[in-house]
């Protein structure tokens, strides 16, 4: 950027030695690009490129809003920038409200400004000020009333139609609230089922664009294997699904795709909500998500070091094992050493009662013996007085 002659100045910072700053700006993981410019600070959130970061700065780091004062800066611009928002007209609430926006957005993409006859020719506008998103050979007017708020819809049109979709497309699409369709396949089979499907998606991104590009963002992704972890599913590729990246939700075609009828058929089956929607964020699926992941790194470990997974898991589980052994011994043994004890007891009172009983017998024996001499004495008694 310095041989570029940016004036942006580049620097990094270590947030764990001054934690204090890293909180004043909001730092939550790392790494964290920020952009300082005048009291605000812009989050970077884009492809962790060179390039990327480099265009990003660039792009803050200028004005607002970039004016194309003629046709030829106008024609310049369009060929470096598959998606264009500009503002027509003069001073207005809609100029200012799109102002606003821009300070917002600007980390996504450009804001240009033009007067009517700079734009192109096929580029017709129903009354002025307008606000037009230029892109996949067309265009799109904002309507106040149709799209809402203009944050949000700039937000939702500064996609291409149909996009090659990987995990960060996929994440930075959540924040449009638009439903994704998407082809699944491998680019690298060339089988007619894989190009087939491709060719699908892409007609109807193209030739139904009017009908449902204020709905659906249509791409295709190269394997499964990030789809499977969001759906949390095994996908046969080939295949179509639709997601609903802000609740978490799918949809799968009932019936094969044969042609563009029936994938026409199956967006407004999702539209009138005849398709069935699987998954969600409830909260069974909250606890699904729990137990995927767990297996998932469970598995990732033993294929990528088996003799590592072995020591991480085993160990711990042995250790669990003997506790548990030595728990359940020690309850077994002090239940046979109580048992045993008791029994004693119970043996000794038995002993003592048996005492007791020979005891009683004994004295009731030399009571009766007492009785039976007194009563004698008692008869010479009687005898001697009667004599």
């Amino acid at each position: 950027m310095k041989n570029m002659g940016s004036p942006v100045k580049v620097g990094k910072m270590d947030a764990t030695s001054f934690s204090s700053i890293a909180s004043e700006f909001g730092v939550r993981g790392y790494p964290t690009i920020k952009l300082l410019k005048g009291d605000l600070a812009y989050n970077y959130r884009g492809p962790r490129t060179k390039d990327d970061i480099i265009e990003f700065a660039n792009r803050v780091a200028g004005p607002l809003i970039r004016p194309l004062p003629s046709q030829h800066m106008f024609e310049h611009v369009q060929k470096r920038h598959r998606v264009l928002f500009v503002y027509v007209g003069g001073e207005s609430p809609l100029k200012e409200k799109y102002i606003e926006v821009a300070s917002e957005l600007i980390v996504y993409t450009y804001f240009f400004s033009a007067l009517e006859d700079v734009l192109p020719e096929y580029v017709t506008l129903p009354e002025l000020p307008a606000v037009v998103v230029i892109k996949d050979g067309t265009y799109f007017v904002y309507d106040e009333y149709e799209d809402g708020d203009l944050s949000s819809w700039i937000n939702r049109e500064r996609f291409q139609g149909y996009l090659n979709v990987d995990g960060f497309t996929l994440y930075e699409l959540g924040d449009t609230g638009k439903l994704v369709a998407i082809a699944v396949i491998d680019d690298k089979n060339s089988s007619v089922e894989h190009t087939r499907l491709k060719s699908i998606i892409q007609e109807v991104a193209r030739d139904y664009r009017d009908h449902f590009h204020r709905d659906f963002q249509f791409g295709h992704m190269d394997g499964n294997d990030y789809i499977n972890s969001l759906l949390m599913d095994d996908l046969t590729i080939p295949t179509i699904v639709v997601l609903n990246t802000s609740n978490q939700q799918y949809f799968l075609p009932d019936r094969h795709i044969e042609n563009t009828e029936d994938m026409v058929q199956f967006i407004n089956n999702i539209l009138d909500g005849t398709a069935e929607a699987q998954g969600g964020d409830g909260l069974l699926q909250r606890i699904k998500r729990i137990i995927y992941d767990a297996k998932s790194t469970v598995v990732s470990v033993f294929k990528s070091s088996p003799l590592l997974g072995c020591f991480l898991f085993g160990l711990p589980l042995g250790v669990i094992s003997i506790m548990c052994y030595g728990i359940c011994t020690a309850d077994t043994d002090g239940g046979v050493d109580e048992h045993e004890a008791a029994k004693k007891e119970n043996g000794d009172r038995e002993l003592t009662d048996e005492g007791s009983e020979e005891e009683q017998e004994e004295e009731k024996n030399g009571k009766y013996t007492e009785l039976s001499d007194g009563e004698l004495k008692q008869k010479d008694l009687t005898e001697k007085k009667k004599d």
